[in-house]
């Protein structure tokens, strides 16, 4: 996990780090998109959870690429459906 700060990565596995957005049956839409944007341009580092069923096991690290992608965002953890993920 180089270049992701020592503070990001405790608070990426702290239990006290609550989830600030679902991802649901509309998938990874433009307003999901805006959403996470919003919140790293305030916190930085946000907690996502992708709403269990939704997808296979191979295809939640292709979402969780892609929305690295779209906000040029690094993935600090993926771990079952959720992720953390920190803008500097």
């Amino acid at each position: 996990m180089s270049g992701i700060p020592n503070w990001v990565e405790k608070m990426a596995t702290s239990r006290d780090f609550s989830i600030t957005v679902r991802i649901g049956r509309s998938g990874v839409a433009d307003n999901l998109i805006k959403e996470l944007d919003e919140q790293l341009k305030s916190k930085q580092i946000v907690k996502v959870k992708l709403n269990r069923g939704l997808t296979e096991k191979d295809s939640k690290q292709e979402i969780w690429t892609h929305i690295c992608n779209k906000l040029s965002a690094t993935l600090v953890l993926a771990r079952g459906n959720v992720a953390v993920f920190y803008r500097a």
